[in-house]
Protein backbone atom coordinates (compact mmCIF):
# COMPACT_ATOMS: atom_id res chain seq x y z
CA UNK A 1 0.00 0.00 0.00
CA UNK A 2 1.36 3.20 -0.88
CA UNK A 3 1.17 6.55 1.15
CA UNK A 4 -1.39 7.85 -1.83
CA UNK A 5 -3.86 4.82 -0.30
CA UNK A 6 -3.80 5.77 2.97
CA UNK A 7 -5.33 9.32 1.89
CA UNK A 8 -8.14 7.34 0.07
CA UNK A 9 -11.74 8.12 2.06
CA UNK A 10 -12.81 5.12 3.50
CA UNK A 11 -16.40 5.19 2.87
CA UNK A 12 -16.86 5.97 6.56
CA UNK A 13 -17.95 9.23 8.77
CA UNK A 14 -17.24 9.44 12.48
CA UNK A 15 -20.26 11.46 13.98
CA UNK A 16 -18.21 12.64 16.96
CA UNK A 17 -17.70 16.12 16.75
CA UNK A 18 -21.58 16.02 16.19
CA UNK A 19 -22.26 13.21 19.30
CA UNK A 20 -20.12 15.56 21.17
CA UNK A 21 -22.04 19.00 20.56
CA UNK A 22 -25.25 17.47 21.31
CA UNK A 23 -24.11 16.59 24.74
CA UNK A 24 -21.77 19.86 25.26
CA UNK A 25 -18.87 17.97 26.16
CA UNK A 26 -15.63 18.71 24.75
CA UNK A 27 -12.76 16.06 23.17
CA UNK A 28 -10.63 16.77 25.83
CA UNK A 29 -13.79 15.67 28.62
CA UNK A 30 -14.29 12.38 26.23
CA UNK A 31 -10.49 11.71 26.47
CA UNK A 32 -10.72 11.57 30.01
CA UNK A 33 -13.89 9.57 30.42
CA UNK A 34 -12.44 6.68 27.96
CA UNK A 35 -8.53 7.25 28.45
CA UNK A 36 -7.87 7.58 24.87
CA UNK A 37 -5.60 10.91 23.52
CA UNK A 38 -6.80 14.05 22.37
CA UNK A 39 -4.69 13.02 19.62
CA UNK A 40 -6.35 9.90 18.83
CA UNK A 41 -9.60 11.04 19.49
CA UNK A 42 -9.03 14.05 16.64
CA UNK A 43 -8.09 11.51 14.64
CA UNK A 44 -11.00 9.55 14.56
CA UNK A 45 -13.12 12.67 14.68
CA UNK A 46 -11.70 14.04 11.32
CA UNK A 47 -12.26 10.64 9.78
CA UNK A 48 -8.32 10.50 9.26
CA UNK A 49 -8.72 6.76 11.48
CA UNK A 50 -7.37 3.36 9.69
CA UNK A 51 -8.17 1.32 12.55
CA UNK A 52 -10.14 1.33 16.04
CA UNK A 53 -10.18 -0.78 18.74
CA UNK A 54 -13.11 -2.70 19.66
CA UNK A 55 -12.29 -1.79 22.85
CA UNK A 56 -11.97 1.73 22.34
CA UNK A 57 -15.34 2.41 20.45
CA UNK A 58 -17.16 0.84 23.39
CA UNK A 59 -15.46 3.64 25.84
CA UNK A 60 -16.90 5.92 23.42
CA UNK A 61 -20.12 4.96 23.25
CA UNK A 62 -20.24 3.91 26.78
CA UNK A 63 -19.17 7.65 27.72
CA UNK A 64 -21.67 8.86 24.94
CA UNK A 65 -24.55 6.90 25.69
CA UNK A 66 -24.87 5.90 22.00
CA UNK A 67 -24.28 2.99 19.85
CA UNK A 68 -21.34 2.27 17.00
CA UNK A 69 -24.10 2.54 14.14
CA UNK A 70 -24.59 6.30 15.81
CA UNK A 71 -21.25 7.09 15.93
CA UNK A 72 -20.07 5.32 12.46
CA UNK A 73 -22.42 5.61 9.80
CA UNK A 74 -21.49 5.20 6.03
CA UNK A 75 -20.68 8.35 3.77
CA UNK A 76 -21.27 7.44 0.44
Amino acid sequence: MSPADDEEPTGIHCRLDEMLAERGMTLARLSELVGVSVVNLSVLKNDRARAVRYSTLSAICRALDCEVGELLVRAD
